[in-house]
């Protein structure tokens, strides 16, 4: 199965100039996004359901976090899961915008 790419600039190398932190950090305004269309308006959750498994698609690719990928891997797991009611891990959207948050924190108090 190819998957297209949403994010082609990011692609193009400028997402692996980014920290881990403000990678997840961008995966999480996605995820934001999504659940912020969920149950509103399908056209627009979808598209960010795409955009947020086509960074974690990149994130995967960086070979910086291959020590991470098992933890990385699993959080898009769990996003899946929220997107699809919550049934294997009982997540849900708004605990993954929690989560995701804490990264976004994480690189806006960076110097």
């Amino acid at each position: 199965m190819t998957v297209a790419i949403i994010h082609k600039e990011l692609a193009r190398g400028r997402w692996n100039e980014l920290s881990l932190c403000e990678q997840l950090a961008n995966i999480g305004s996605e995820i934001s996004r999504t659940a912020r269309w969920q149950n509103k308006d399908p056209e627009l959750f979808q598209g960010a359901v795409f955009r947020a498994l086509d960074l974690f698609e990149l994130t995967l690719r960086d070979t910086r976090w291959r020590g991470r990928w098992r933890e990385i891997g699993r959080s898009r797991e769990v996003f899946l899961d929220a997107i699809s009611g919550g049934k294997e891990y009982k997540s849900s959207l708004p605990d993954l915008v929690r989560y995701f948050n804490q990264f976004a924190f994480c690189v806006r108090r960076t110097p």
